[in-house]
């Protein structure tokens, strides 16, 4: 008897994602372990939570920013590095043959920032990326402009959040 649950696999199956398409993609710290920032509440009547970046928070912005300037089918038009976390949307544009994938665009992140946090804490081969990725398929405008004002609230509902601890 095998009762562990069957991990079900979590892209579209027979999906190009490489296609042109924005996606909206949720990538996590393994064990919500909170390595990647601070979520600070601001002191005053309109003041809002804020986001302080550790030095891995700090590599993931620089990488992000990297991937984004240096590739031009790659546009991430919105992202945001939460404390055990990161979204983003992501739009994907064909210029040629040959066009990286969402998984190939998420896979260099993660890759990157390992190597550098290997590097930074003076390790080798650890990953703290949870395995995987969560994406959605943003459909329409509207559906963009929703998940972007989840983006930015997202510091305000950090309590509530469901990668909060």
């Amino acid at each position: 008897m095998n009762d562990l649950p069957v991990r079900k696999y979590p892209r579209l199956k027979n999906y190009d994602y490489s296609q042109n398409g924005a996606y909206f993609v949720t990538f996590c710290v393994k064990n919500k372990h909170e390595l990647c920032g601070t979520i600070v509440v601001g002191s005053g009547f309109h003041a809002r939570p804020s986001i302080v970046l550790t030095e891995l928070g700090f590599e993931i912005q620089k990488t992000i920013e990297f991937v984004n300037s240096n590739d031009k089918s790659i546009n991430i038009q919105k992202y945001i590095i939460m404390p055990n976390h990161v979204h983003m949307i992501i739009c994907l544009s064909a210029v040629g043959h040959g066009n990286p994938t969402l998984q190939f665009v998420v896979g260099q992140i993660k890759s990157y920032t390992t190597k550098r946090w290997n590097e930074i804490c003076g390790t080798n081969n650890l990953s703290f990326w949870q395995h995987s990725f969560h994406e959605h398929i943003i459909r329409n405008e509207i559906e963009c402009q929703h998940i972007w004002q989840y983006i930015d609230q997202n510091p305000d509902k950090w309590s509530e959040d469901k990668y909060y601890i």
